[in-house]
């Protein structure tokens, strides 16, 4: 099978260098072109609308990252979008006082997500977590967190430590997703004097595979944190109102004690939660102080409330899952016919191919090649973070994407098995 052309992306590695000489690295964090394969994907993007972008250099994409998770319903989703316009153009968004809209969206968390109990608003899934930490050790009065998963880029769990005294993270001790063995061992040493597990519900640990709790892990989990007095976190920046409408937590019936979420719940506009157990979370009211000038902007909670009534209105999750289902299935039969040590791993709302490692490296060449011709044939997956579907993913995008999938995987065939 041909290798399919590579893309003119001339102008957007022009504004790269250009940016490196105004910011350090170009972009910052995951966008950085080492993030997805240097030279073959764009760096920078001019639109976006339903499940598609297009880049500066004109090139069409359908995309299956959604902005990194927030996007549920699709880019420039009109009624949300038309929601927030009619809240700043008509009565404002930024005061020195909180609008009423920060009730309103506690009150609908409260009725959907198991944990909810009472909730303060932030801005980013980083914000959130950390402001859940903090909130478990004003609660409990003890230093040591155990956790598990990604939960942003803050001092007490970046995984890049430059510029951090050891001593910030020192008491914060890491155990594997499915690994209760591991947890068990740390709590035996630190159980007394921790103040949170935190982990992330459904497991998608970076730049790997994908796993759905063991029988048994949650609940593990849950009765260690009992057994000790600390505080369960649930991490949903990335399941919650996407794997149901009560996160992960309702879908697989284990609820923590606090939860935090993001992304999904506003389509793209900048709010998280940190929401729980009334007697914990009032920790917030008088141990501890979490504020910032662009915390109660109600341009966000006027996005989320918008975006969940169309969530339940239009059986959004009903519709992604169903499709999803679908797509996996597809995929499956293809790395099953091609046969070059791809593996599909995941949920359908979010999923990820990867390829098993060999002791000569060549499952890192064979990703190059098979996301390479994914971008080429214009659909944006990426090799390093695993894919979501959107409610504007159509079965018809959904088609053209499985057919690049599996000529991309044919193409492999050829090339290493040939």
């Amino acid at each position: 099978m041909k290798e399919t052309p590579r893309l003119n992306i001339n102008k957007s590695l022009a504004l790269f260098d250009h940016a490196c000489t105004l910011v350090p690295g170009g972009v910052l964090g995951a966008r950085k072109p080492t993030d997805f394969i240097n030279g073959e994907y764009p760096v920078f993007l001019e639109s976006g609308k339903g499940c598609r972008l297009i880049d500066v250099d004109g090139n069409e994409f359908v995309d299956f990252l959604c902005g990194y998770g927030p996007i549920i319903l699709g880019y420039r989703e009109e009624e949300v979008d038309r929601a927030v316009y009619d809240q700043v153009s008509g009565k404002g968004f930024c005061f020195t006082l909180t609008q009423q809209f920060q009730n309103r969206l506690a009150e609908k968390i409260h009725e959907l997500v198991p944990s909810a109990e009472m909730s303060i608003f932030l801005k980013t899934g980083s914000d959130a977590t950390t402001a859940s930490i903090r909130i478990a050790r004003a609660h409990t009065g003890r230093l040591k967190v155990m956790r598990c998963g990604y939960h942003g880029w803050h001092d007490w769990c970046v995984e890049m430590k430059g510029g951090i005294p050891p001593k910030f993270f020192e008491d914060v001790f890491e155990f594997q997703y499915n690994r209760l063995d591991q947890l068990e061992q740390l709590m035996a040493e630190h159980g007394s004097d921790t103040a949170a597990i935190i982990m992330t519900p459904f497991g998608h640990p970076n730049h790997q595979e994908m796993q759905i709790p063991a029988p048994g892990f949650l609940e593990g989990v849950k009765e260690i944190a009992r057994k000790y007095g600390a505080v369960l976190i649930y991490d949903e920046i990335r399941t919650g109102f996407r794997v149901s409408m009560g996160g992960a937590q309702k879908y697989y019936g284990v609820t923590p004690d606090i939860s935090v979420l993001g992304k999904a719940i506003a389509n793209g506009y900048p709010i998280s939660v940190v929401t729980g157990k009334k007697e914990i979370m009032m920790a917030a009211s008088h141990k501890l102080f979490i504020s910032s000038t662009f915390f109660p902007n109600s341009d966000a909670f006027v996005a989320a409330l918008k975006t969940i009534e169309i969530l339940e209105r239009d059986e959004v999750l009903e519709d992604i899952w169903q499709k999803g289902e679908t797509f996996m299935t597809q995929i499956q039969q293809a790395i099953d016919t091609h046969d070059v040590g791809a593996k599909l791993t995941g949920i359908p709302p979010m999923f990820y191919i990867t390829f098993d490692k060999d002791p000569e490296g060549t499952y890192k060449a064979k990703r190059t090649d098979f996301y390479t011709q994914l971008i080429r044939k214009g659909f944006f997956f990426t090799p390093f973070h695993h894919a979501y579907i959107s409610l504007r993913h159509t079965r018809a995008d959904l088609d053209l994407a499985m057919t690049a999938i599996d000529e991309s995987l044919a193409f492999l065939k050829a090339k290493y098995h040939g």
